[in-house]
Parts: C-alpha cells; sequence; structure tokens
C-alpha cells in the first residue's frame, strides 16, 4: 500500500504560489441536472442480497439524479505563462454508496477536474498539471487513448471528456518543420475505475459487470463464497469429531480421515439417515432410511449444527450460510425440499457443484478452533498493492502529415496497465504467503475387508506434492487429491495437523488416536495490483472525394506486450485449489479498428467501424473429467472473459478473437444548425448489443436541454446484453454562465 497524497500536496502548492501574482481571472461554468430511469422491470446484476433476494427494479424507478456545478478559470502569470483550472461538485443521490454519490478522488466526480500551466520553453510548448491528453479518437471505444485512465460508471453511456480522467503530467511537444509534431509524455500512476473491483463489491450499481461480481459480489463473488464455504468446512470438521460419521463414536482425527471422500462422494450417493448427516454407508434410493446426500449437504450447508443431536435447540449456528452466499443450487429456504435444492456438477452453477473433486480433508484446511473450543471458518482479505509515487509513466508520440492529406502517427506508452488485476494467496497470521501442496490419498484398510471400502480411512500424502498435471492423471486413475497449505518451515494450516495423522495411525485404530493440533486457518488474501505494459500503437487517417462524397478512411493499432488474462482452470477449481484456479497470467495482445467516415445529405455524417482484440496468448485446454459418482464434469483450463465470467454461465471463456461492430450518425438541425442528434450502435460477437440516441436542443445561448436513450439488448452472458436490465431513459438541462 502506498500514499500519494504528499506528492500531488506538493505539485499543487508549487503551482498555486504563482497565482499570487495573477492580475485578472476569467471565468466560465454551467449549473446542469441529469436524470435517468429504467426502461426496464428487472434485476441489475449484484443486486441480490442473498441468493433468495429476488427483489428489483420496476420501469420508471431512478437510475440517476446528479446535480453539477462546474467552473472554469483562465488566467496569466507574468507574460508568457497561462493557467487553466477546471471545478467540478457534483452529487449524485441515486449512487450505491458514498463512493457514487458524491466527491471521489480521480474520478469523474473529483472536484479538482484539471488544473495546469502552460509555457513554452526552447521552442518546446509545456502543459504542466493535471490534464487530459487524447491519442486516440475511435467512436465509443478507446484504443490508443491510453494516457489517461477512465471511469466506467457508466460504462460507455459518458462523453469521453467527462468518463476520462485527468491525471498529473508533464506534456511536451514540439513541431519540426512543416508537416510533423513529437510529444513526449510523463505522467502519474492511476487505475480504471471499475464499479465491484473492491472488497465492498457495489452491491446494486447498475453497470457491475459479472466478471467483476465473480470476484467481489455478495452472492456470487469468491471473496464472499469462501469463507461462506470454509464455515460450512468447519461444521463438517465438528460433525466428524463428534462422531458424525463414525455412529456416534469421537473421531479426534476429525476430517484428516476423509481423503477419499469428495464433495460429490457424498452430495451424489443416498445415505443411511439415522443421524444426519449420516453414517458413511451408501444405501440404495428404495431404501425408506436413505436420504440424498445433496439434501444432507444443503442442510449443513445452510443451517450448520442447527437442529443436530446435541445442538442447543432454538439457537442458530453461526456458521450456517443461510441462503446468502452461491453455495448451494437452491430456489427456497427449506433445505429438505427436493423441488428446492439440486446437484448438476456437470451443469455447475453454485459453489460447491464447481468443487465436487474436492476431499473432506481439504476441508480441514480451511478451519480453525475458537477460543471456546468450537470451529470456524477462514478470513478473505483485500489488500492494494500499488506503485509507489516515484513510479511514473512514460511515452511519446510522433505525427506526421504528408502533402498528400495522409496523416499518420507512431504512439509509444510505457505504462502500468488502467485495468487492476487480482492475485490470489494464502496468508499466515503474519501476513506470510503460505505454500499450497497437493497431496495424493494414501489408503489404510481399517476393516479387515480386502480393497478400498467405504469405511476405510484415507489420509492424505503429507510427503508429496503433485504438480497440477500429476493430480490430473492421479484424478484419472481413481485417487483423490487433498488441498493442504503449510509454511516454509512444514506447520500445516487447519485446526487439526494432516501431518500428525501417519504415526498415529500405526495402531491401525483412529478411535485411539490423539489430536494433533493445526495452525488454524489461513487468511485467502485478494491482492489488487497494477502491471507494467509496453504499448506500441500506430494510427492514420486519410481524406478524399468518393464523388461528390467527402471520405475519411482511418485506422487506430495497437499492440500490448505485458498485459494480463483471466486464466480459469475447472480441475484446480474442482480439488478445491482456488488460489491456482483462478489466475491473471500474461498475455500479448494486438488491438485495431478500422473505419470510414462520409457527410452525405449536406450534413450528416456517418461513420462505420470494425474493431478487433485479439489475444495472441489464448489459452483453449478443453477437458473433461468423472466426478467420484461418475458425472461428467467439465474440466477445462481456458482464458476466461473478464467482462461476463460468472458462476450463472459456467465461467464464461473468452475469445481469441473478439469483433465489434459499429455505426455512428449525427446531424445539426434547426434553423441555424443549433441544434443536434446522434446516433451509436455497436454490435459485439456473441449477440450483445448497445444503442444510444441522444439528442441535444438549444433554446438560447445560455440554456439547453439534452434527452438520451441506451438500450442493451442481446445475448444475456455478453458485455454489452448483460446490461438488458440497466437499459435507461435520461433527460438532462444545463444553464450556462460566464
Amino acid at each position: 500500500m502506498f500514499n500519494r497524497s504528499k506528492l500531488y500536496q506538493s505539485i499543487l502548492l508549487a503551482m498555486l504560489v504563482p497565482g499570487a501574482a495573477v492580475a485578472e481571472i476569467e471565468y466560465s461554468g454551467y449549473l446542469k441536472n441529469e436524470t435517468s430511469v429504467f426502461t426496464r422491470d428487472g434485476q441489475v446484476t449484484g443486486k441480490a442480497d442473498s441468493m433468495l433476494d429476488m427483489e428489483g427494479h420496476d420501469k420508471g424507478d431512478l437510475l440517476k439524479f446528479e446535480n453539477s456545478v462546474r467552473l472554469f478559470l483562465n488566467g496569466y502569470v507574468g507574460d508568457a505563462i497561462t493557467w487553466h483550472a477546471d471545478l467540478n461538485v457534483i452529487y449524485d443521490s441515486e449512487g450505491v454508496n458514498d463512493d457514487y454519490k458524491g466527491h471521489r478522488l480521480y474520478t469523474q466526480h473529483d472536484y479538482l477536474r484539471e488544473l495546469y500551466f502552460d509555457a513554452t520553453v526552447f521552442d518546446w510548448d509545456l502543459r504542466v498539471g493535471k490534464q487530459q491528453v487524447v491519442w486516440g479518437t475511435a467512436d465509443g471505444i478507446k484504443l490508443l487513448d491510453i494516457i489517461n485512465p477512465t471511469d466506467f460508471r457508466e460504462l460507455n453511456q459518458n462523453a469521453m471528456e467527462d468518463s476520462r480522467i485527468p491525471i498529473w503530467m508533464l506534456n511536451a511537444e514540439r513541431n519540426i518543420g512543416d508537416n510533423s509534431n513529437i510529444q513526449l509524455i510523463v505522467s502519474q500512476v492511476e487505475e480504471n475505475k471499475i464499479p465491484g473491483l473492491n472488497a465492498d463489491g457495489d452491491a446494486g450499481h447498475p453497470f457491475l459487470m459479472k466478471g467483476v461480481e465473480t470476484i467481489s459480489g455478495q452472492v456470487n463473488g469468491f471473496y464472499n463464497i469462501a469463507p461462506a464455504l470454509s464455515n460450512v468446512a468447519a461444521t463438517f470438521n465438528g460433525a466428524a469429531m463428534g462422531g458424525g460419521f463414525t455412529g456416534g463414536m469421537a473421531l479426534p482425527l476429525g476430517l484428516n480421515l476423509f481423503a477419499g471422500l469428495t464433495v460429490d462422494g457424498f452430495a451424489g450417493n443416498f445415505w443411511d439417515a439415522s443421524t444426519t448427516p449420516g453414517l458413511l454407508n451408501p444405501t440404495v434410493p428404495t431404501d425408506p432410511a436413505a436420504a440424498p446426500g445433496w439434501l444432507l449437504l444443503n442442510a449443513f450447508t445452510q443451517f450448520g449444527f442447527t437442529g443436530q443431536p446435541g445442538f442447543p435447540p432454538g439457537v442458530s449456528d453461526p456458521n450456517g450460510n443461510f441462503g446468502e452466499t452461491n453455495l448451494m443450487p437452491i430456489t427456497g429456504l427449506t433445505p429438505l425440499s427436493p423441488t428446492e435444492v439440486t446437484w448438476q456438477p456437470d451443469e455447475a452453477t453454485s459453489a460447491f457443484e464447481y468443487m465436487a473433486n474436492a476431499t473432506f480433508a481439504t476441508f480441514n484446511t480451511f478451519t480453525s478452533f475458537t477460543a471456546g473450543g468450537g470451529l470456524t471458518g477462514f478470513e478473505s482479505e483485500w489488500v492494494k498493492d500499488y506503485p509507489d509515487d516515484s513510479d511514473v509513466n512514460g511515452g511519446f508520440r510522433f505525427r506526421n502529415s504528408t502533402d498528400g492529406g495522409l496523416n499518420w502517427s507512431v504512439n509509444y506508452f510505457y505504462h502500468y496497465s488502467g485495468n487492476p488485476n487480482i492475485d490470489l494467496s494464502w496468508r499466515d497470521a503474519n501476513g506470510d504467503e503460505l505454500i499450497v501442496q497437493r497431496a495424493p490419498t494414501l489408503f489404510f484398510d481399517t476393516n479387515g475387508t480386502p480393497g478400498p471400502q467405504q469405511n476405510d480411512t484415507f489420509v492424505p500424502d503429507v510427503a508429496t506434492s503433485l504438480t497440477r498435471d500429476e493430480a490430473r492423471a492421479n484424478w484419472d486413475m481413481g485417487n483423490a487429491t487433498t488441498i493442504l497449505v503449510h509454511d516454509a518451515a512444514g506447520n500445516y494450516s487447519g485446526a487439526l495437523d494432516p501431518s500428525g495423522v501417519l504415526p498415529a495411525l500405526a495402531d491401525g485404530n483412529p478411535f485411539n488416536d490423539a489430536m494433533a493440533m493445526g495452525t488454524g486457518a489461513p487468511t485467502l488474501r485478494f491482492t489488487e495490483q497494477l502491471h507494467r505494459v509496453n504499448s506500441l500503437g500506430t494510427s492514420f487517417d486519410y481524406a478524399l472525394e468518393a464523388g461528390d462524397i467527402p471520405l475519411v478512411l482511418r485506422g487506430e493499432f495497437l499492440y500490448d506486450e505485458g498485459d494480463k488474462q483471466p486464466v480459469i482452470d475447472k480441475f484446480l477449481l474442482s480439488i478445491g485449489d482456488l488460489t491456482n484456479a483462478l489466475k491473471m497470467e500474461d498475455a500479448d495482445y494486438f488491438k485495431y479498428v478500422l473505419g470510414a467516415d462520409i457527410t452525405v445529405a449536406t450534413n450528416l455524417l456517418i461513420s462505420g467501424q470494425f474493431i478487433q482484440f485479439r489475444n495472441l496468448d489464448f489459452i483453449d485446454e478443453p477437458d473433461t473429467c468423472r466426478t467420484q459418482t461418475g458425472v461428467t464434469m467439465d474440466c477445462s483450463r481456458y482464458t476466461a472473459d473478464f467482462a461476463t465470467m460468472s458462476l450463472s454461465n459456467g465461467l464464461n471463456m473468452g475469445y481469441e478473437d473478439k469483433e465489434f461492430y459499429s455505426i455512428f450518425l449525427s446531424k445539426p438541425f434547426g434553423e441555424s444548425q443549433e441544434h443536434r442528434w446522434n446516433n451509436i450502435f455497436i454490435y459485439e460477437e456473441g449477440g450483445g448489443k448497445w444503442n444510444r440516441f441522444d439528442v441535444e436542443y438549444t433554446f438560447t445561448d445560455t440554456l439547453l436541454a439534452s434527452v438520451e436513450w441506451n438500450n442493451y439488448w442481446g445475448e444475456e452472458n455478453t458485455t454489452f446484453g448483460q446490461f438488458r436490465d440497466s437499459s435507461n431513459f435520461q433527460v438532462g438541462l444545463k444553464w450556462i454562465f460566464e
């Protein structure tokens, strides 16, 4: 974590001190209201407070009620230096939390939008201060426009100059000859503002992407799911120690003896229900004493020990999930109703279904003893690990115009990516990173029957650590893998120490074994980071005549080296290896846009674009594996679609080559052409669509009105289609003063 405030305060002070010599200040500004309402009934991504919360919004409900005052100041310092300031006071009563209602640094709601000085030194035009620099001009999308970060609170709806975040920088330009120009940039590091990419999750934000919700969402986010899942693990560990799996006989080694039983092995079978969860003796479904494992799993998931023998009546177990996070696929809070609980690891939509191959011994790793002797799960934490004040971005642009009308540029920017990446790791109480071990299963015959039997003992082999591929091959041979976590000295996390199991089993009777304490549950850390990227780009535009019609051909091209991509490993997820199943890995991208602009019917501008993002390191390793009960499930490893991956859609795969098509129309109208209407339509590969139609109407020189309709539709698991229920209609009124 770092603090940039001292640097910025010093820069601001240095810039404001000369202001004492300012003789005259020119000012202008405006007051504006923007009010938008939803145009569809529905529920936005991440709105639910629990699995069973179906409350949404109605058509006509307010999406935004934003009032702002903008003040522009201009002045001189001496005869050679000018300065400019852009002040912004803004408040949206419908913002989902304080970060989206009023002032927030380095967003479009920042009080100080711009503050810079202009001067010419040795033929260089210098602009020093907080500002915007625009390199790209594509319609509705940012490609070469990479100098300033973006506030995505309204996705693409806002004008670029509003959503673009001004930052402190040194901007130097110089003309070379008659047709060339060179520009040098040194700027501060600042990230894009993406709703939900924080520990709070921004529940209810109208433009929260499914992919972000999968990280931090209250219901579907692993940041909240993982601790809730570990509480269920604590329930099972307590049940095992108390004899819930052994007919009431105490089992001090708890879940460490169940490295051969997986979540699906339990959920996909029927069990003797004379105790709950019952003896580990599968029965046939026709047995009147049998209970489906998935119902028993859900009972413990939602209610913990509540209602179990020996638990105080009328008390709710704090380890219960109670339908809060998406651990089991439920549609009601009656856990024993088959119509309201399902189990489909082949079509997973819940955490336990995705983790169908995780052993119960893995669950021990996730648990701790409380001070009172009970059991509980681990905690998750969110840490921002950003660059220091001394880290800056830097780049240059060379631009040239030929006598034949061709304008072109070469751009280079060495910078921290504007999109943060999230790294998952296990940490001990001191914050030190722990080691993940994939331990194969050791089998002990404890009932005298030849061959592995249900009541035999299966423990994790603490002496062996498997690679990912070894664990995958091990699974195909019918051997489960347990996830263990330990420090460099070999101290194992969890309520009970798995390394103390093997010697204790020497007498062959696990009921005589002593309990070996573990170091307690680790902490699952989500680290928000920025990474260095080399961006090399070029652009061109060329004007010509197509008969009597003016035509401009243009293009932008960008190669990003060292960027990141989200990689999902469903096999590792299936065995409970959380920190390695969800990774951000290196990837290079090539992106480009080709466009053509024509003007017809006197002044109707028509602009069409083809856009493609190519992932040069795309991962697609299809694979299937069978669960313990013989269900075929997806165990692939692939690049996920960061915008749309969700538990509800199988953690959606991304595109190796993602394409977009757009058309933009703009036309002034009125007696003096003082009004204007615009329409942009973007279609994305996969079927997502967005259309924005807006009109600006000028009543007088100082009073303007606007209307805007943003409509999202198409396939729900696309960037635009997922926001169908966030479609909105907006009206605005602006009064300009000078």
